[in-house]
């Protein structure tokens, strides 16, 4: 899994906290299971979707946003997420990897 990184010195205001992870739509499905809500943001990725199409953007193009389409799950973020729900999300996630 994979979380996202923060430089030193930056601060990030995180107005989605998006990990790219294996097994995304498993952890997706034990998550929800869980009662922790999740989304997946551009499953098509822009440069594919019939928009941009216009573009002539070829389905091999842009890599790391086609593995972003297969793998990024957005984790809740929002001011009211108590220390205790955050550790619940994080619990439930390292549970779905250890089995």
């Amino acid at each position: 899994m994979q979380t996202p990184h923060a430089s030193l010195g930056v601060r990030h205001i995180y107005n989605q906290y998006v990990i790219r992870a294996q097994e995304r739509d498993g952890l997706r499905a034990h998550l929800t299971a869980a009662g922790v809500g999740t989304e997946i943001y551009y499953p098509v990725p822009l440069h594919l979707q019939q928009c941009f199409a216009y573009l002539g953007c070829k389905p091999g193009a842009y890599p790391q946003s086609r593995a972003g389409g297969r793998r990024d799950l957005a984790l809740p973020i929002y001011p009211e997420l108590t220390e205790a729900q955050l550790q619940y999300v994080v619990d439930t996630i390292t549970a779905y990897y250890r089995v």
